[in-house]
């Protein structure tokens, strides 16, 4: 305890010096900006400013703590076009858009917008303090996972997906199949076989998560905004003065709380990422809630889980790169290369070798999570002000934004086709009352489930059993067995319980 108390205090020292402290702001600002951009998300962010950190010359640690912000920032800012457009800003931020849209359209953005910030706040420090205090073991525990560990994980993120959105069980599950299939485009990488490419050279090497998640919610929320203003049925959205209230953060304490539990634990486990922990928080509440059927209908909780989860996720995926030198996630694989630039080499010596970088970038997370509070709650007025504009230069606006964010990243016209072609499934499936939702989950899960089967059974020769030979992935699956089952036990139980009360005897 007293080595953490001096290290971190000696980050502190670190982190407050005046270059320092300018960085974690402006890179907390960045990030929020990046991740309000449709699809940018903080991946793309970071790769994108890491050559100019690199290009000013700035200290490793200086340069770290700029490109952390960003992707911390990003986490952040990855809510505010969830919520106001109905666009993920990146994979983790999916699951907002279920409940925070619904909010805006009611005429409650500020609401949830000053809500999200509080729970990813709450959720981002949350992190940070267990980063610090239990972030070694931690990590040594999370290398333990197998890859068939990570299929049982697979699966019971798979399973929560049965009753995730929606009141159609298997409608869920065809969309998250339908992201399968998507997810297995293009070349595979161990057979050199093409998949689903039908002859199209531009989609060998699969699609990109950024083309998918415009399509289907960027160009597909275009149309049907298109799709009123031909029928005339457009209505200007409200916006009222509404803020977040202590009774609000009273309902959801627990919620949070809890999402940010699971959102660190699995974050800490290289290659989930806030995709899983979002999904997994979000499924865990609509459970937990004895209605739990209102999640999804512009619902407090179904808007804090994911937050909490997928910024608490972003401090534990610092976890195995800081402590074993394993990236977490694809954001923290961009880190750990800034730090292989500049001749640092993360691992448990680090701590002790360089205690001005690892302790220093985790006093500057505790640091840009008051930063992003701070910034972020002034501006939800702002922000929610958006929606003002008239609909039809919004919806350019939109158009606008899903081009060019799709072009300045994967510099390919016929991706620019493809989300056009994507929208108009989304649209498909919305006016068929699918959720989207599921088909990015599936899509975002597709690569890690096939991946990590493969390894697993080349690890065994092909022998299947190795599926069940951990404890960790015997847990798992009796969790994935268990949320499959227990809602269907719980709605025959309410049912008899009705069929009972409504029997003439006991009506006599």
């Amino acid at each position: 305890m007293d080595a953490i108390i001096t290290g971190l205090g000696q980050g502190f020292a670190t982190a407050l010096a005046p270059l320092n402290l300018f960085l974690v702001l402006a890179g907390c600002f960045c990030g929020t900006l990046i991740g309000a951009l449709p699809g940018i998300g903080p991946i793309n962010g970071v790769a994108i400013l890491l050559p100019i950190a690199y290009g000013f010359g700035l200290p490793p640690e200086s340069a770290i703590i700029l490109l952390a912000g960003i992707y911390y920032g990003a986490e952040y800012g990855g809510r505010i076009s969830s919520i106001l457009l109905n666009v993920p800003g990146d994979a983790g931020a999916v699951m907002t858009t279920l409940d925070g849209n619904p909010m805006a359209k009611k005429g409650e953005a500020g609401r949830a917008l000053s809500l999200s910030a509080i729970a990813s706040f709450v959720g981002g420090t949350f992190a940070v303090v267990l980063l610090t205090a239990f972030g070694p073991a931690l990590a040594s525990y999370a290398v333990t996972f197998s890859p068939s560990d990570y299929v049982a994980l697979m699966v019971f993120a798979f399973a929560s997906l049965a009753s995730l959105v929606g009141s159609n069980p298997v409608k869920t599950l065809f969309g998250a199949v339908i992201g399968l299939i998507l997810a297995s485009v293009g070349i595979d990488a161990n057979t050199g076989v093409e998949r689903y490419t039908f002859g199209v050279p531009d989609i060998l090497a699969g699609i990109d998560f950024l083309v998918v998640v415009i399509g289907l919610f960027g160009m597909a929320e275009l149309i049907t905004l298109v799709e009123h203003q031909a029928a005339g049925t457009l209505k200007a959205l409200k916006i009222d003065k509404s803020f977040v209230s202590m009774s609000d953060l009273m309902r959801v304490k627990w919620t949070i709380l809890r999402s940010a539990i699971i959102g660190f634990f699995i974050g800490i486990l290289p290659g989930t990422g806030a995709s899983v922990a979002s999904a997994v928080a979000y499924g865990t509440e609509k459970r937990v809630a004895k209605d739990g059927h209102l999640l999804g209908t512009g619902d407090i909780r179904g808007l804090a889980a994911p937050e909490a989860a997928n910024n608490a996720a972003a401090g534990g995926a610092m976890v195995p790169m800081l402590t074993l030198g394993i990236p977490g996630s694809g954001t923290t694989a961009i880190l750990l290369g800034a730090l292989l630039l500049f001749n640092v080499t993360p691992g448990p010596l680090m701590f002790t070798q360089r205690p001005e970088i690892a302790w220093g970038l985790i006093a500057s997370m505790y640091i840009g999570n008051i930063a992003l509070i701070i910034i972020n709650l002034p501006l939800v007025g702002l922000f929610a002000r958006m929606l003002t504009i008239p609909q039809q230069y919004l919806t350019p606006l939109i158009g606008v934004l899903a081009f060019i964010g799709v072009y300045s990243v994967v510099s390919n016209p016929h991706d620019l086709f493809m989300i056009t072609a994507l929208g108009v499934f989304g649209w498909v499936m919305r006016k068929l009352n699918y959720s989207l939702a599921p088909v990015i989950l599936g899509f975002v899960l597709g690569s890690l489930f096939e991946d990590n089967l493969r390894r697993a059974l080349s690890i065994s020769g092909g022998d299947w059993l190795i599926l069940v030979e951990s404890w960790n992935a015997v847990v798992l699956y009796v969790l994935a067995i268990l949320v499959v089952v227990l809602p269907i036990l719980a709605s025959r139980r309410r049912a008899s319980a009705l069929a009972e009360g409504d029997s003439p005897a006991t009506q006599a």
